[in-house]
């Protein structure tokens, strides 16, 4: 009875044993191919929204630079304004000395602190002229709109100084992103190459890009921008390029219809707003086509395909208009 009891207890413990152990082994086993290309998918469709993010906020210093160039453009006929008034009115003190007035006077009155109790001070003084207190009241405006002007010009450098850090900050957001998908699409396959080497088949090609054929052909603008679209199809994905030689998604959509005379942003989401929407029975050529929630942004060639630069394992090239989540279709 003993030994029975013994060995009916040694076989409950490891049944229990097992069944706890066999799940935690099973949590620890590698992830199949097809669970690790599914990850590489919602990797990619983040990093797609975090790229167009960073466009926009490109886009957005581009725009400060040009202010603050416009700005300082802005100063200079300032500055010989001021610089006139002032020569002014070191010669009207200069006059005023000679002809026995205070130097002392005229260089308090000249280190007012702003254009109005300059023009009070200059007004205390009966010696000078009206053409002259026009002069010197004139330079105390000029230094006043000078100093106004400044401070704006300081303001805006504080504000493309955070733009830059944040746009360092998101691009090694970015890297990070794409070097942890390559490292998954590099397990992903190797896996594969493994179970074709076992069941003796031919490794399969990660993303092959097929031969789609002669260009479709499209008149007007909706032509040059299908045609310069299809001119660079097989050219790498770089996150931010808008070519010769490299593209995103945006950057490919945007010198696509730059070829036909059309200015976009380099941004899905900006385009979108931009573009006359459309419905998906209105498709034409040329056409452009949404997705992940404007994340993504690819021109339509007709037979329900579009021209893209999907993601950075990839190249530009040719898929069915239904490769993701559908957001909606423009025509620039």
């Amino acid at each position: 009875m003993f030994n029975g009891r013994t060995a009916l207890r040694s076989a409950i413990v490891g049944a229990v044993v097992a069944a706890m152990v066999a799940p935690a082994c099973a949590a620890q086993a590698d992830p199949s191919p097809e669970e690790i290309q599914a990850q590489i998918d919602k990797g990619n469709k983040q990093v797609e929204l975090v790229v167009e993010q960073y466009n926009k906020v490109t886009g957005d210093l581009a725009a400060t630079q040009a202010s603050l160039t416009s700005l300082e453009a802005d100063l200079v006929p300032l500055q010989s304004r001021m610089d006139a008034a002032h020569a002014d009115a070191n010669a009207v003190a200069v006059s005023a000395y000679k002809t026995g007035g205070s130097l002392g006077t005229w260089s308090l009155m000249l280190g007012a602190a702003d254009s109005g109790s300059f023009v009070d001070r200059v007004g205390t003084l009966e010696q000078i002229s009206r053409s002259q207190q026009a002069d010197l009241a004139a330079y105390g405006k000029a230094k006043d709109a000078f100093d106004t002007e400044k401070r704006r010009l300081n303001e805006v450098l504080a504000a493309q100084s955070r733009q830059k850090a944040d746009l360092e900050t998101r691009k090694k957001q970015i890297e990070g992103d794409i070097a942890r998908l390559d490292e998954m699409q590099r397990k992903a396959d190797e896996a594969a190459a493994a179970a074709a080497a076992a069941a003796k088949k031919p490794a399969p090609t990660t993303n092959p890009v097929s031969n789609p054929g002669p260009p479709p052909k499209v008149n007007g603008a909706a032509g040059k921008a299908v045609s310069y679209a299809w001119a660079q199809l097989g050219k790498r994905y770089v996150w931010g390029a808008a070519g010769p030689d490299t593209f995103d998604c945006s950057g490919l959509t945007m010198m696509a219809w730059k070829a036909a005379g059309v200015t976009l942003p380099h941004n899905a989401a900006q385009q979108y707003q931009k573009v006359r929407h459309i419905s998906r029975s209105q498709l034409q050529p040329g056409d452009l086509v949404f997705y992940n929630g404007l994340g993504h942004v690819g021109i339509y060639i007709g037979n329900n395909q579009i021209i893209h630069a999907p993601n950075s394992r990839t190249v530009v090239k040719v898929s069915p208009i239904d490769i993701d989540t559908l957001y909606g279709y423009g025509r620039p």
